[in-house]
């Protein structure tokens, strides 16, 4: 039995933030940089507790509608017309989320500028929306080459040209009174901004269950899979097929659990991954695969950076381990892999060759019963696994593609929508 796990909230959401951004070394810590600016002037403005709350997690995860790497790149160098629909699919994967609901429309306004608003300014929609254009704004004119205290000066007049255009006079004042102490610059473009975020910002003392925990999960596996066609619903089929295999292995109710939310977050670290290498419908080359072997250890490295998660980062990230010692990305020996990474090894291979992918159907039960007992034989994957996967085969196939058909009409639902 693994103990009763909870999380810190803040620790999570960051974790979060940083995984969406590391695709690029201009990317790095956007999101968290954008939250600490609007939470500065959250409070310079007084805001009460709740909406400096609902400001810094929109800031946190507010380009979380731009699914690929590509996307995100050519909104941070600002060379896309069309914003509105990451704004949009960002309010709709917010509103899935409990947590995150609240703050929905801060993330579907954060590109509104001044101009555009008819409501009036203390409206606070209108005002906490307009906190976090600023800071987006703010935080993607800073040259990243040029040290900030050189360039402080210049983003401060960029600002007040903006005022009462694109944003409103009343909110450069208050960035302008925060902006005046170099601590804030140094602050904002600290290495350890995480770090200071973590330990003073709003989100100290929350804690959230394994219940919540899975609530996120979702989330991120849904950013995870419809980042590509080639991953639609794959994270949504590893999870089911995991928390049945490891139902039938004997793990307790806990167990299935957690392992239900190690398979959601199995491919996390593919948000680093390019789409050119996810969507190719051949072979990848040596090159293509290096890159393609990054995405267990990203897994492993955002999920240890949550307190209280270690087992699960263990059973997600080491699915491409195998028990001769050459896997990768870490070269784990059979001694090495434990049982929950075992399940989620076999699950996640016999769910990539029973869903459907653009270039192939998926392949009937004989044919992914040959495949897995090759791997079984050249002791590759545990074979009693194996084993028991074959005995409860038609059970699990139809739970997987159940699950895979609820994640994808979710998304045509919830995602696709316009508004």
């Amino acid at each position: 039995m693994y103990p009763k796990i909870s999380v810190n909230l803040g620790n999570l959401v960051l974790s979060l933030s940083d995984a969406l951004d590391l695709a690029f070394s201009s990317l790095a810590m956007h999101q968290q940089r954008t939250a600490f600016i609007a939470w500065e002037l959250g409070k310079q403005a007084k805001l009460p507790g709740k909406r400096i709350e609902n400001v810094f997690i929109a800031g946190l995860l507010h380009d979380i509608g731009a699914l690929s790497i590509e996307e995100k790149k050519t909104l941070h160098d600002n060379e896309i017309s069309d914003v509105e629909q990451h704004c949009i699919r960002g309010k709709n994967l917010f509103k899935s989320n409990p947590w995150l609901s609240p703050c929905a429309d801060l993330v579907r306004y954060h590109h509104r500028g001044w101009v555009r608003w008819e409501e009036p300014r203390d409206t606070p929609e209108v005002f906490d929306s307009q906190l976090l254009f600023l800071a987006d704004y703010l935080e993607r004119q800073i040259d990243r080459k040029t040290y900030i205290l050189h360039q402080d000066q210049v983003l401060c007049s960029r600002l007040k040209e903006l005022a009462d255009k694109q944003i409103s006079s009343e909110i450069v004042d208050l960035f302008l009174e925060v902006s005046h102490r170099e601590e804030f610059w140094l602050d904002l473009t600290s290495p350890r901004l995480y770090s200071l975020l973590l330990h003073n910002g709003p989100f100290q003392t929350i804690e959230v269950d394994v219940n919540n925990i899975a609530i996120f999960a979702k989330l991120l596996s849904m950013i995870v899979d419809f980042k590509s066609l080639f991953t639609a619903t794959h994270s949504s089929g590893v999870a089911q097929c995991s928390m049945l295999l490891a139902e039938i292995v004997g793990m307790s109710e806990s167990e299935v659990k957690l392992m239900e939310v190690a398979g959601l977050l199995h491919d996390l670290g593919k948000l680093v991954v390019p789409n050119s290498i996810l969507e190719k419908p051949a072979g990848l080359t040596h090159a293509e695969m290096a890159v393609m072997k990054q995405h267990t250890y990203y897994t492993f490295s955002i999920l240890t950076t949550i307190a209280g998660l270690q087992m699960i980062a263990e059973w997600g990230a080491y699915h491409h381990e195998r028990l001769d010692g050459k896997g990768y990305p870490f070269k784990r020996e059979a001694h090495e892999i434990n049982l929950g990474a075992r399940v989620m090894a076999v699950s996640d291979i016999f769910t990539a060759l029973a869903e459907d992918r653009p270039y192939r159907s998926g392949m009937e039960a004989e044919r992914i019963k040959t495949i897995l007992q090759e791997q079984a034989d050249r002791g590759f994957q545990d074979l009693r696994i194996i084993k028991l996967l074959f005995e409860n085969m038609e059970e699990v196939r139809k739970a997987v593609k159940e699950r895979q058909e609820q994640a994808r009409y979710s998304y045509q639902v919830e995602l696709e929508k316009s508004e």
